[in-house]
């Protein structure tokens, strides 16, 4: 029997995401985190960010214990999907606050993606690090008053600026809000994401 791979994965967890009415701009897929210290395979961008973290079944589980750490910096909410062979080190390895999510072939051989443990607001969230996905002129936009000064200063005092003056669930929906309007942007200029097996 042919493998579930991250590319069948993928493709039902976007299915999933359009049968509950998300719109293309509101899921992103590659997205560079922390200075691309690591790549989200798939992000919905509804109300906050939601990271989906998919590993297939000739993937390396144990990766994520490198992704994590970048994700748990970078997103209020994650989710791993995975499958059978890999879940009981999933949830071993996991922090508790991630979501788990289990992708099977089913006998009609659709790939069916169930729940396994609901995702929880992570502790480890940083603001400031997860401005680091907007671009210079995003984060000059989320500036209340910007002045003529903080046009020079760099992303990572911006960052740290707008950090210190939101709480951290205004930054997840502030930095969700600005990748989705960029994507909606690059999808209405011909943008289209194109997955390689």
């Amino acid at each position: 029997m042919e493998k579930l791979n991250d590319l069948k994965i993928r493709q039902a967890l976007l299915h999933r995401f359009a049968r509950q009415g998300l719109d293309d701009y509101e899921v992103m897929q590659e997205l560079h985190v922390c200075s691309s210290h690591a790549i989200a395979d798939v992000v919905t961008l509804r109300d906050e960010s939601h990271c989906y973290e998919i590993k297939g079944e000739t993937d390396k589980v144990t990766r994520i214990l490198e992704q994590g750490y970048h994700y748990n910096k970078a997103f209020r909410r994650i989710t791993l999907v995975t499958t059978e062979n890999h879940l009981s080190k999933a949830l071993e390895i996991t922090p508790i606050f991630w979501g788990v999510m289990l992708a099977r072939i089913t006998q009609k051989g659709e790939v069916l993606i169930t729940s396994v443990r609901k995702d929880k607001v992570n502790p480890e969230f940083d603001p400031e690090i997860a401005l680091y996905t907007l671009w210079k002129d995003e984060l000059l936009q989320l500036l209340d008053n910007p002045m003529p000064k903080d046009k020079r200063k760099n992303c990572v005092d911006l960052s740290k600026m707008i950090a210190e003056n939101n709480k951290k669930l205004e930054v997840s929906r502030k930095v969700a809000a600005t990748l989705g309007y960029r994507h909606k942007l690059k999808i209405a200029n011909g943008y289209k994401y194109v997955a390689y097996s």
